[in-house]
């Protein structure tokens, strides 16, 4: 082990759950501060999500989403860049996801919809994400700021669309006709009603997002493209001195990203909603980036922290209906303080732990 370096298991394992730990520490003085057991907070949050089957089923809706928007954010880092529009990306992936089951839900079983549903999602929310990866490659724009502002254009654009073009006929909604069966993927529950997950709208999808995880770690660590992007990502001068054209990676890298994230919508519309309306994202995309520091942008850490993340989000509804003085927003709060810790904190206890696990003689050598 070199200066500076971890074992995989503190780097990966240790230090997210430190990260987590103090998250939740300090979640339970903000849940004594306002009267309540944070032991008994604790075990509703638990039980809520993981205790019966039902609620663990909406635990892995939730996480389904989660895995989606953290591989659009993990497949971006890895090349040096920050895609932080997965939120508007996954709401124009849902405009693909619903022009498929419009045209094709009364004439198809819903398997033969599936694969033109992902690849409209896919092609729309890379479409979105094309224009800032341009801007970045060729103009020098930071990313950062332009998929930000894609974010607010989507919400323009699917307002407008879902209030004429797509607009149900003489409905007052601003949302599309629900989808024949043809468009609709089957609940677990349906496919498999041993699993017990009752109303839960966990789907289909689900299988999708882990085969999704499948390919983005074959594409990452086992072909030349994720070689590249992986070398541009740890160091973009010596990439291109080594022939890697910087453009190339950085509009390549942000359409795979935006496509991942654009397939969000596949749980959401055809697995969930049935048809496309206002605000489905509800913020799964800004969560994707603390789902991917926290996962270390490797499938297998933003599966779990995807589960994390759906455990807060339904134990969370749990325990602000045993807990009343534990509101939503409190729950949004202690969400918050996890994304603090595992995203802006992520470095507070890795100097103490280096010293601990770096050899003396490398540790004096780096100080040297």
């Amino acid at each position: 082990m070199s200066a500076g370096q971890l074992p995989r298991w503190v780097d990966y394992g240790l230090i997210p759950f430190l990260n987590l730990a103090a998250a939740f520490l300090v979640s339970g003085l903000v849940v004594i501060l306002i009267g309540e057991n944070p032991l008994d907070a604790v075990q509703i949050l638990l039980w809520g999500s993981l205790g019966y089957a039902e609620g663990f089923g909406f635990t892995l809706f939730y996480a389904t989403n989660f895995i989606f928007t953290g591989l659009a954010v993990a497949v971006a880092f890895h090349a040096g860049l920050f895609n932080i529009g997965g939120e508007g990306q996954a709401y124009v992936g849902g405009l693909g996801v619903a022009i498929a089951c419009l045209a094709l839900d009364r004439y198809v079983p819903w398997y033969v919809t599936l694969p033109f549903a992902i690849a409209g999602s896919a092609i729309a929310g890379a479409a979105w994400a094309f224009i800032p990866a341009w801007l970045q490659a060729k103009r020098g724009s930071h990313v950062v700021i332009t998929t930000i502002m894609f974010n607010y254009i989507s919400f323009s654009l699917m307002v407008y669309l879902l209030n004429n073009a797509l607009k149900k006929p003489g409905s007052m909604q601003p949302e599309t006709r629900t989808f024949e069966d043809g468009g609709r993927i089957p609940f677990l529950n349906d496919l498999f009603p041993s699993l017990g997950f009752g109303y839960a709208p966990v789907n289909l999808s689900l299988m999708v997002a882990l085969a999704a995880c499948v390919l983005v770690w074959l594409l990452i660590w086992r072909t030349k493209l994720g070689y590249e992007i992986r070398s541009f990502g740890a160091n973009a001068t010596a990439a291109i001195y080594a022939g890697i054209s910087p453009v190339r990676i950085i509009v390549i890298t942000m359409l795979i990203s935006g496509g991942l994230a654009g397939m969000m919508a596949i749980n959401e519309i055809m697995g969930s909603q049935h048809r496309l309306l206002i605000d489905f994202v509800t913020g799964y995309g800004f969560v994707g980036i603390a789902v991917a520091l926290m996962g270390r942008a490797h499938p297998v850490g933003i599966v779990l922290a995807s589960i994390l993340f759906g455990m807060l989000y339904q134990g969370g509804a749990e325990l602000s209906f045993e807990m009343p003085n534990i509101t939503r927003d409190m729950i949004i709060v202690i969400q918050g303080l996890v994304i603090l810790f595992a995203g802006a904190l992520e470095h507070m206890f890795r100097p103490a732990i280096m010293r601990l696990f770096t050899p003396a003689r490398a540790l004096r050598a780096k100080e040297a």
